[in-house]
């Protein structure tokens, strides 16, 4: 039987480009964002499963999760990737309501999808799965003026490093992919210019998102018994070694 992968923020970017990877594979592929028909445009046809939903209404990803749970049987993956950010801004001018959105979406967004996905996992027979979170080169080293991305990002790191401890005990591995200057619709104006440490603005080298689908899919695609805890891949050139 194929094995079955939840992949949120699925309606556009990094999330459409690695749910149509699995799709060739012969996964069966559940897609959870918000709007529908950007979920059906990432389908095209397929026989993905719409999970359209907010990652940050526990309720509503639970209903999502028992809908794929009751639609394959089990849940053999997770990959935990919806996120927002915001545009360059210091500190003290990032307003409370952007930082509240940026950690309800990346953070507490993304614990509501694992937890969802460990009970299930939990659960099923036989028991077990895997949980890959979308991290950022962000979780390393900070971009200017990024501050609630960036807290985000590294609390993401946290959340893989628990759930790789809990999930022991039911052979629920769990990893983390830190992502850099992939180019997609999304990313594309990076290419015409970055804040850089010193001030300036800088375009920056980018890389063929397909790569960081291809990194997903083998992350997922190992054993159990095997794990990638942590994965970097990032546009060789980009300035994030040496960064700051």
């Amino acid at each position: 039987m194929a094995q079955s992968i939840i992949i949120t923020g699925a309606s556009g970017g990094i999330g459409r480009i690695t749910a149509r990877r699995f799709l060739s594979a012969g996964w069966r592929v559940g897609l959870i964002a918000r709007r529908a028909d950007a979920l059906r445009e990432t389908a095209d046809g397929t026989s993905a499963l719409l999970l359209p939903c907010d990652v940050t209404d526990a309720a509503a990803v639970d209903a999502a999760f028992d809908t794929a749970a009751k639609a394959w049987g089990r849940i053999d993956a997770l990959f935990n990737n919806a996120g927002a950010s915001l545009k360059s801004v210091p500190p003290d001018e990032t307003s409370p309501d952007d930082w509240r959105r940026i950690i309800d979406v990346n953070l507490t967004g993304s614990f509501f999808c694992a937890r969802a996905a460990f009970a299930r996992m939990k659960a099923q027979d036989p028991k077990g799965g895997r949980i890959i979170n979308n991290g950022s080169v962000s979780a390393h080293a900070p971009r200017p003026g990024s501050i609630a991305y960036t807290a985000s990002k590294h609390a993401i790191t946290g959340l893989t490093r628990s759930l790789s401890l809990d999930g022991r005990a039911h052979n629920i591995a769990c990893g983390q992919i830190d992502i850099g200057n992939a180019l997609t619709d999304m990313s594309a104006t990076q290419t015409k210019g970055v804040p850089q440490a010193d001030g300036s603005i800088r375009a920056e080298p980018m890389m063929d998102a397909g790569q960081v689908a291809d990194a997903v899919l083998h992350m997922a695609t190992l054993p159990l018994e095997t794990n990638v805890q942590f994965m970097t891949i990032m546009a060789t050139a980009m300035p994030f070694i040496g960064r700051g």
